[in-house]
């Protein structure tokens, strides 16, 4: 069995895309990670052959993601102080569970490409992790094919070293590592514009993000450069 997991928050003002705010207000800003959340949620239904989860923080916000979350996600509880230990938690109840793969995803990249998930889970036929990394040293994607709780401690997160930190980790530890294609993920207003002309420059639109690109038809992000 195969897990896929998308780490999320609740899409609340001032909890959310703070790195947006100024010049966006918080209520928008929220707004927007609702959609990127939307289509992440979209885009993991196109992947056969894994259970669907969607690991939720704070505790409080469960009965809100029941509303937007399709019934055949299982919801789940973030526990732990930090990112590293709630992403050791998650992944280690789900190879206790039974669970032979487990891939962690971000809630930041409304646009990745599927097939790079695909990719994520064929690749841990062969290696023990893989990584898919941001332009910005931190990580959209890690799957794992064991519980490796370790890998998760001492990282600084939101940083540029978090890719290059973790996957020592895994030399140190004699396990084998591989790296997907990079891939952005969307916290500024920079990012934001980015995201926007790449959503136009496809044909395909309405069927591609479409919770994104809506939200971000009704912002003027353009404006702030």
């Amino acid at each position: 069995m195969n897990a896929i997991v998308i780490m999320a928050k609740a899409p609340i003002p001032n909890e959310v895309k703070t790195r947006l705010v100024p010049p966006l207000d918080p209520e928008t800003a929220s707004e927007l990670y609702k959609n990127f959340l939307l289509d992440k949620i979209e885009q993991t239904r196109s992947i056969v052959g894994a259970h669907l989860f969607l690991a939720y923080t704070p505790e409080t916000a469960e009965t809100a993601f029941k509303d937007i979350v399709p019934q055949e996600f299982t919801l789940i509880r973030q526990v732990g102080a930090d990112l590293g230990k709630r992403l050791a938690n998650i992944s280690g109840n789900l190879f206790h569970q039974g669970f032979k793969k487990v891939v962690l995803l971000d809630s930041d990249t409304p646009n990745l490409p599927s097939r790079l998930i695909r990719e994520a889970l064929q690749r841990l036929d062969a290696f023990d992790v893989v990584i898919g990394p941001c332009e910005d040293g931190g990580y959209y994607l890690i799957g794992l094919r064991s519980s490796m709780p370790k890998l998760f401690r001492n990282i600084p997160w939101s940083t540029s070293e978090v890719v290059e930190l973790t996957v020592r980790k895994v030399v140190k530890k004699g396990t084998t590592v591989s790296l997907l294609n990079k891939w952005y993920d969307v916290d500024t207003v920079k990012d934001l514009v980015r995201l926007k002309r790449d959503l136009e420059s496809r044909p395909h639109i309405g069927s591609f993000c479409k919770n994104s690109y809506l939200a971000l038809s009704k912002v003027n992000v353009e404006k702030y450069f």
